[in-house]
């Protein structure tokens, strides 16, 4: 059986929930789309007023801070937000690449601490953070252990390998720029390759619950982990796994029943946030950002810009401004599309009133180096 590229793009939007909106809680709704890129605080409360029908910014508050959706580096070695009950699989599937990559890293082998020492000073702040710590305490906590300080650098690659969540710290959507870490509720099982394979296999599963159908390469991007390892998975998961034949010939994997729409269905406009998990979930982004837009998108220090989706496919990027929801599309719009864009902008608008009117304020310096635009419009908020 074969499928289209056009289809590929219409199953992802069925899958995260960008058909229609959902009336689905926060909860139900961040199990539904897998996991929501989260470096930028406000991005997954944009992310899943995208997604569910009546969302209300206090629902993703609560649950954060009752840690039922959590805030950790996961997948692409990147903040992401999950549902707590994912987290444990997800941390294990993800255990050899940060191992590798955080305690592997020159910085932090320049530390010169030993395995046996790293397990001891991972399994103390642990047992530390059992209530939240600042940066600053768990550097001291670390001091007092090594009888010296470590260097920052090194302190950061040691926090993003242990199993350690953000914990909200306030502010308009949860989390500040200071950050506060607590340790894990549910303790992932480290260095124990069996266990990692295994939870690879639930990650797959999962990945191809939210963003399915996909290939090796697209999984091995989404978690960014070697593509053996999921081959093994997926030999492994061979009598749960339909097979497809990509648009290119690619061999793509997905799950029976899962939902794949007509390549025609409609899809609304939306406004996406920055880093949605949308845009980066594949090795071919061509699924969602046309090749021609990616590097307007992707900036060169990795970026990734709110953009105009439209059709399915990203059209143009915004940004707020005094006023509303600046616009600007990569090529011509037709009218009834600026239409359901301005409705999509007002109502964007009354999330972001009582939280941050100019949300993503900071990144306004790609706009004035210039983006190209066939129109730039200004959405108003009211």
């Amino acid at each position: 059986m074969s499928i289209s590229a056009h289809a590929l793009n219409r199953a992802t939007l069925a899958r995260q929930l960008l058909l229609g909106r959902e009336p689905l809680d926060v909860e139900d709704g961040l199990r539904r789309v897998v996991a929501l890129q989260a470096q930028q605080p406000a991005s997954p409360y944009i992310a899943l007023w995208n997604r569910l029908s009546g969302f209300d910014p206090a629902g993703l508050d609560t649950a954060l801070a009752g840690r039922r959706a959590v805030k950790a580096t996961l997948m692409r070695l990147t903040l992401h937000a999950v549902h707590a009950e994912d987290y444990r699989a997800f941390r294990e599937a993800m255990e050899p690449t940060l191992r590798g990559s955080r305690l592997g890293d020159s910085r932090f082998t320049a530390s010169g601490l030993t395995v046996d020492t790293t397990t001891a000073l991972v399994a103390d702040l642990l047992h530390y953070a059992e209530q939240p710590r600042t940066v600053a305490e768990l550097g001291g906590r670390l001091r007092a252990r090594l009888g010296a300080p470590m260097e920052p650098a090194a302190q950061r690659m040691l926090r993003q390998y242990a199993p350690l969540w953000h914990a909200p710290t306030g502010g308009p959507w949860s989390f500040g720029t200071r950050p506060s870490y607590v340790a894990a509720d549910t303790r992932p099982v480290l260095a124990e390759p069996d266990v990692a394979a295994g939870s690879l296999r639930t990650l797959i599963r999962r990945y191809l619950e939210g963003f399915g159908p996909a290939s090796v390469a697209d999984m091995a991007q989404f978690a960014l982990v070697q593509r053996a390892r999921v081959r093994t998975a997926l030999t492994a998961l061979a009598g749960e796994l339909e097979q497809l034949e990509g648009p290119d010939g690619t061999v793509m994997y997905d799950l029976p029943g899962a939902p794949r729409p007509a390549e025609d269905t409609p899809a609304p406009p939306r406004l996406m946030a920055m880093w949605d998990s949308t845009l980066l979930a594949y090795a071919d982004r061509s699924r969602v950002v046309p090749p021609a837009y990616r590097k307007h998108v992707t900036r060169v220090n990795g970026d990734v810009l709110p953009t105009l989706l439209v059709d399915g496919y990203v059209a143009g990027v915004w940004r707020a401004v005094d006023g509303g929801i600046e616009a600007t599309a990569f090529h011509p719009l037709p009218g009834r599309v600026w239409e359901g864009l301005a409705a999509e902008a007002r109502s964007l608008m009354s999330l972001l009133a009582t939280r941050d009117p100019r949300v993503y304020g900071r990144y306004d310096h790609w706009w004035t180096k210039g983006l190209p635009g066939a129109e730039t419009r200004l959405l108003p908020g009211d």
